[in-house]
């Protein structure tokens, strides 16, 4: 039975809630050298094992947009192996005090190289970061400049395009005719979800407008909306092609804003070292990025245990129809395909194309 998933909403669902917290964690504020950053640890670092960092989106703070996938019985067996780094783009947390004014925020670039002091700061080795949106776009351009820090990535609705002017022009006149909230949801849900699931996006504008400072947001805003293109191109397509090193796990929702961007990502990024899925069950196909990687392995009875694997079994992957999503009109052709309930256990080795999960 093939189960699509309809919309960007059910990835923001598997994602993102405000109603739950950890039981257990350590609150830090880090200088680095483009300001402060408030960091979230969760356990302690596990041996030689990567930190999982996170890295959240425009709108949202760690909680909004981390708590309720960690807090995930089926995550439980994968935190209690490894420490978990949440940060807080500057200004964005819950409390946050106004910046003041003429603040000059921190550029996209700046962002990512505030977190290589966050790495050093709490002497993680490396990292596996988990990123949406925003939070995407700054691991991904971490891991390009600093590739030895990072070990892998997952990158949720990553659009590594910077604005054109027609699009800068139409966010700046939106933001003279709209609140901030109104402003922002369109980054986060698609025209469709924002007129048809009216109770789930009002539900956003109320925490976005309520648990994060509008000025801060604002500054955070306006940057991203400056970013510029995520310097990548996949070996042989341009003279000195520059691209992620590291394995790369790219998720988007059907019909989300970014998703013409994914599939850009995903075109520029190594098809040997690449998954890219629609959202199913994003706990499950984590741990198998993470089994893939030889960080963990699964037992006869399911559970997780740690360590490293010599040879890891991606079980229930399903290789994609083509070795790479490379155009709107292939993910079109793969939609129908999106996920499926088969209880298949036939084991595909190493990831060795951009693939799609049977979750």
């Amino acid at each position: 039975m093939w189960v699509s998933a309809r919309s960007s909403v059910f990835l923001l669902r598997i994602i993102f809630c405000a109603s739950c917290l950890f039981s257990v964690f350590q609150e830090h504020d880090v200088e680095t050298p483009y300001g402060m950053l408030h960091v979230i640890i969760r356990g302690a670092p596990k041996g030689n094992k990567p930190a999982i960092l996170t890295y959240h989106d425009v709108g949202l703070n760690h909680k909004l947009c981390f708590n309720s996938f960690f807090n995930n019985e089926d995550m439980q067996e994968i935190t209690k192996h490894f420490v978990v780094c949440h940060v807080d783009a500057p200004g964005q947390q819950v409390g946050a005090p106004q910046m003041p004014q003429g603040y000059q925020y921190p550029t996209m670039d700046q962002l990512a190289g505030m977190l290589p002091t966050v790495v050093q700061h709490f002497g993680f080795k490396s990292i596996v970061g988990i990123g949406v949106g925003a939070g995407a776009y700054i691991l991904a351009k971490f891991a390009l400049i600093f590739p030895d820090l990072v070990e892998g990535l997952v990158l949720l609705n990553i659009d590594p395009n910077g604005k054109g002017w027609i699009d800068w022009a139409a966010t700046k006149l939106s933001g003279l005719t709209s609140a901030l909230p109104d402003t922002v949801l369109p980054h986060l849900f698609s025209q469709e979800e924002l007129m048809n699931n009216t109770e789930l996006v009002q539900s956003y504008r109320q925490q976005i407008n309520n648990t994060i400072n509008q000025f801060n947001l604002q500054l955070f805003w306006n940057m991203y909306n400056s970013r510029r293109d995520l310097e990548m191109n996949r070996s042989g397509t341009v003279l000195n092609a520059k691209t992620l090193k590291c394995p790369v796990m790219l998720v988007v929702g059907d019909n989300a804003p970014a998703e013409e961007g994914v599939v850009e990502c995903n075109s520029k990024l190594d098809p040997t070292n690449t998954t890219f899925l629609k959202p199913g069950k994003l706990t499950e196909a984590f741990k198998y990025f993470l089994q893939g990687m030889g960080y963990i392995a699964y037992v006869k009875d399911r559970r997780l245990s740690g360590g490293p694997v010599p040879s890891a079994s991606m079980t229930r992957l399903a290789r994609s129809r083509t070795a790479s999503l490379t155009s709107a009109s292939s993910m079109d052709g793969s939609r129908s395909r999106a996920c499926t309930h088969s209880d298949s256990t036939e084991g595909v080795g190493a990831v060795t194309h951009t693939m799609e999960v049977s979750c």
